[in-house]
């Protein structure tokens, strides 16, 4: 294994964003029936921080369940992935929940009129996704749902196609950017460190932007990267685009990092045949793999207080993979 060259900085005080939300009641109509409302928070947004062929998903058809304004095409659930299209016109906010066998069940949102993929990260076992459409305040009506049962091809089957996190089917920069990078390298390892090492010492971290971003933000990796700049989820992001362009199993990890106030964060895990999944790596140093954190190792100094969090598993919790 080649020793990650350099790792570049990180400053631990970038402005974080934790979204927040109030309960309300229930009520509401669908399709001229009464329909139970629920409570649908915003997301947060985290801020802080080996094969040729490119893998996309589809919308098959042979696995839906639909009514007259939805669409769950879960057709290819052994790749690990789902499919939703919300086909009635609305101008109401529209939500997807996926809920796993053993994980907390995240809520996404929706847009109307185009499919959207999301990823099944918990597992083998049975999956529930349901669409929702927004009544009143945070008041969300039920208006499509379906239960199935997964039994992935591999372990890291969602992790290897775009999904509404980590978008790079339409990045045409991206995926360019990312076979450059590769050149004729094969090695996951070795590929693992040269799209790293690219992100970390192309990008900064956009203060700005951290300051003002919304809820529903979602990274478009070409603009990412044409702009060298972003928020931790950008940065997880694009490098999660790249290496599953080229292959290499990743994950986008969200979660919080630091212990006394701990900040809403984002980070990558990546798959090899030699290794398995590596979720401590920044870089090798003869004998350990580090947390590999693009955000945290792109913004600092290189300090060795900073690369001793990034190291300490302890500092990182994670919520979601995607």
């Amino acid at each position: 294994m080649k020793i990650f060259r350099r790792i570049v900085p990180l400053v631990l005080s970038a402005v974080l964003l934790a979204g927040s939300a109030s309960a309300l009641g229930a009520g509401g109509t669908v399709n001229n029936t009464r329909l139970a409302e629920v409570t649908l928070a915003d997301a947060a947004v985290p801020l802080a921080g080996a094969s040729n062929t490119l893998l996309l998903p589809v919308a098959s058809g042979t696995s839906v369940k639909k009514n007259s304004r939805a669409i769950i095409d879960y057709s290819n659930t052994q790749d690990g992935y789902v499919m939703v299209q919300f086909t009635a016109s609305t101008s109401k906010k529209l939500k997807v929940q996926v809920s796993g066998p053993t994980r907390d069940k995240p809520y996404y949102d929706l847009k109307p009129g185009e499919w959207t993929t999301f990823p099944l990260s918990d597992g083998n076992g049975t999956y529930k996704v349901t669409v929702f459409e927004n009544t009143t305040a945070q008041k969300y009506a039920e208006v499509v749902s379906v239960t199935f049962k997964v039994t992935l091809s591999d372990e890291f089957a969602p992790y290897l196609r775009p999904n509404q996190y980590v978008d790079y089917e339409n990045a045409t920069n991206t995926l360019a950017k990312a076979k450059e990078l590769a050149g004729s390298e094969t090695d996951p390892l070795k590929l693992v460190e040269k799209v790293y090492t690219f992100v970390v010492n192309n990008l900064t971290y956009d203060r700005q932007l951290a300051a003002t971003v919304q809820s529903g933000y979602l990274p478009v990796l070409d603009n990412v990267l044409a702009a060298k700049k972003g928020i931790c989820f950008d940065y997880a992001s694009l490098m999660t685009g790249m290496l599953r362009s080229l292959g290499v199993p990743c994950k986008l990890v969200v979660g919080y990092a630091g212990t006394t106030n701990p900040a809403y964060h984002a980070w990558i895990s990546v798959w090899t045949k030699e290794t398995g999944w590596i979720d401590n790596a920044i870089y090798f140093d003869g004998s350990t793999w580090h947390r590999m954190d693009p955000t945290f190792a792109s913004s600092g100094k290189s300090s060795s207080s900073i690369l001793k969090f990034i190291g300490d598993g302890s500092h990182y919790k994670e919520t979601s993979l995607y």
